[in-house]
């Protein structure tokens, strides 16, 4: 097995350089929090009562975080959009923000192509591609994002600027203090997980090496369950490995019963239940009963403890220790962190029937 303490055993399978992008992170949240000060909506974008945010996976990922942000203090409605097509609803006062980061995702580009044809307000977060080709032809305000990395290691410019830009909506109060808090819990827990702190005291490592040969099912609560989805699609994608997400209270209205079978599966599962002290009470219960369950049924789980406290420095916190922890996880799969084959695959296979303009 991979020495997560030999440094020098990650040049053989991280050549792209994930790695990198991880030790960005702190930093590139604080620019991309500079950047979208800067960025000027028109004044009828702010004439609204509900957003829609187009996107998938690692574009869509941010829309989820802002949308929870939002559900405690705007009057106005966010949903967000995974699909093809546009949701009905749509119409003068809706905002829609297509969000992809290189531009081309088919299923964004249908939904946004689509929205032209109506009255709603529009915005586009992109570097580039055919994303920000049609909305500067359309005259669509373009958030441009200059970060270079893999879409889902670009996190903090899909998600960052939506906060700003819906605090500039008004749909979420000042969050000036909450990042600088956020950036500053980054810092710190940075030195923790970075490759340089041994297994002993690093809690990423430590998280790889129990998930190594387990399927990892992730739970979490209100604004942690959007976290959760994202330990999901990031221990898919860097370590091309199975795991899933739940959410509380749901999952005590269900998945609690299913623990019995199959009997196999138990030797092979590890729950991971994300937890901040910021929870409803009544869900803080959810998870000490909920551990129970699983300590009963001899399923393997631990808690893992947001940092900060605000929302944003809890939610962030744990974004990068899950990033950190897939990444090491990679390396003890011995696999390329970056690289996305199987999706590529699908790409190539959906170019050969090419989407029609409806």
């Amino acid at each position: 097995m991979v020495d997560l303490d030999n440094i020098s055993n990650y040049r053989q399978f991280d050549k792209l350089g994930m790695l990198d992008h991880l030790h960005a992170f702190p930093e590139q949240c604080q620019k991309a929090w500079e950047k979208v000060q800067r960025f000027e909506l028109p004044h009828l974008h702010t004439r609204i009562s509900n957003v829609v945010i187009l996107g998938m996976g690692g574009s869509a990922i941010g829309g989820d975080f802002v949308r929870r942000l939002a559900m405690t203090e705007a009057n106005a409605s966010a949903w967000v959009h995974r699909d093809y097509g546009l949701p009905a609803f749509v119409d003068e006062n809706t905002l829609v923000i297509a969000s992809s980061y290189s531009g081309n995702t088919e299923e964004t580009l249908s939904a946004f192509t689509k929205s032209l044809g109506t009255r709603s307000k529009k915005l586009a977060i992109t570097s580039g591609g055919k994303l920000k080709e049609l909305a500067q032809k359309e005259g669509i305000p373009v958030f441009i994002i200059d970060y270079q990395a893999p879409p889902r290691a670009a996190f903090p410019h899909s998600f960052v600027p939506l906060v700003g830009i819906f605090q500039k909506l008004g749909l979420l109060g000042d969050k000036s203090a909450d990042m600088q808090e956020a950036v500053d819990v980054l810092k710190r827990l940075s030195g923790e997980l970075i490759e340089a702190n041994p297994l002993t005291s690093n809690p990423a490592k430590q998280l790889a090496s129990k998930l190594h040969g387990r399927v990892a099912v992730i739970y979490g609560a209100e604004m942690l369950s959007e976290v959760a989805r994202r330990w999901k699609g990031e221990f898919n994608e860097n370590s091309k490995t199975w795991a899933f997400f739940e959410s509380f209270p749901e999952l005590n209205h269900n998945t609690v019963v299913g623990y019995e079978f199959p009997p196999e599966a138990k030797e092979r599962i590890l729950v991971l239940m994300l937890r901040s002290s910021s929870l409803h009470p009544r869900n803080q219960l959810r998870y000490d009963v909920t551990s129970t369950l699983l300590a009963k049924a001899g399923i393997a789980h631990e808690f893992v403890e947001a940092r900060g406290k605000n929302t944003l420095a809890q939610m962030l916190s744990l974004v990068l220790l899950g990033d950190y922890a897939s990444f090491y996880l990679s390396m003890l799969n011995e696999v390329d962190p970056t690289s996305t084959d199987a999706i590529n695959l699908v790409k190539q296979f959906l170019a050969q029937s090419p989407i029609s303009s409806d």
